[in-house]
């Protein structure tokens, strides 16, 4: 049986690679903490470290026992709170997964205000993770409800699923950009100008991609010069006019100065977002949050 203190213990010395440095973090001594670690590769039959005079390293075996440990130690952590919880006889609290789409386009802040108003008590716990790290959570029943951009298949024996919204990306331009004066712009008035693409490539190393593809078959080919991660730092790179992006709706309410905004209609990318929960609902609280959410959908 795994020891959750010989996992953490992995972790700290796996994140630091070094074994001084994660006995300062843990607070305890150097011996022990390596004779931990050796006790964890013998019991499990692995190795999970180089080891050279100068620096510890992960092994190939290493880096794939360091993702799934991290993910037991998250799910331990939750499942610890809400014992304790239950223990002081709360209803459990909830647990919420989330894309940041969830937070601008206002669905998740007011689900949340809702929540507070019917439970003031209530304890709820956030965590900003990639679609398929959220789908899991809801399996292992430490995620109560995931909002995310893809959702899970429709025959998913474990999980079901709601569309949230349509979020429709309108197109940010330097605001002393030749074409920003224009109230109509055309495919062809955008092709080889120079564009940054919004997406985060750490989470799908795809988006880039399915962004080029969207606007060939739109009619335009972009000369990309910049990726940023999300829309607010897209935006920032617009009003230095570095640029054209595609930005949702949501982020451009209050447009930041020195950037224009345009309605493309014959461009039809959108930001989806879907809210996704296991079937089986084990708590009213749950079941309860779940409509709240649901309620708000298409309010973008």
């Amino acid at each position: 049986m795994l020891d959750l203190r010989q996992l953490r213990y992995f972790v700290a010395v796996a994140e630091a690679e070094h074994v001084g440095r994660a006995a300062e973090r843990l607070h305890i001594s150097q011996s022990p903490l390596s004779r931990q670690i050796a006790q964890l590769e013998k019991n499990l039959g692995l190795t999970l470290f180089e080891r050279t005079q100068q620096r510890i390293r992960l092994t190939s075996d290493g880096r794939v026992f360091l993702t799934e440990a991290r993910a037991l130690l998250r799910h331990a952590d939750r499942l610890e709170n809400l014992g304790r919880r239950l223990g002081r006889g709360e209803e459990g609290g909830l647990c919420i997964g989330y894309v940041a789409d969830a937070m601008h386009t206002g669905i998740l802040p007011t689900a949340l205000r809702t929540l507070r108003d019917q439970r003031p008590g209530i304890h709820v716990a956030l965590y900003d993770q990639e679609s398929a790290e959220q789908f899991e959570g809801l399996r292992q029943r430490s995620l109560d409800i995931a909002l995310v951009h893809t959702p899970p298949p429709e025959d998913d024996p474990d999980l079901d699923r709601a569309a949230l919204l349509q979020d429709p990306l309108l197109l940010a331009l330097p605001a002393e950009h030749s074409l920003a004066g224009q109230e109509e712009l055309t495919p062809e008035a955008l092709d080889g100008q120079q564009w940054i693409a919004v997406g985060d490539g750490a989470q799908d190393p795809a988006w880039r991609d399915a962004f080029v593809a969207s606007c060939v078959a739109s009619g335009f080919t972009p000369d990309i010069r910049l990726d940023a991660a999300d829309p607010l730092t897209a935006l920032g790179l617009v009003a230095s006019g570095l640029g054209l992006a595609l930005i949702q709706k949501s982020m451009v309410r209050g447009t930041t100065d020195g950037v224009a905004v345009r309605e493309l209609p014959w461009y039809e990318g959108s930001v989806q977002l879907w809210a996704a929960w296991h079937r089986v609902d084990l708590r009213p609280v749950v079941a309860s949050f779940r409509e709240t959410v649901l309620a708000g959908r298409g309010a973008a």
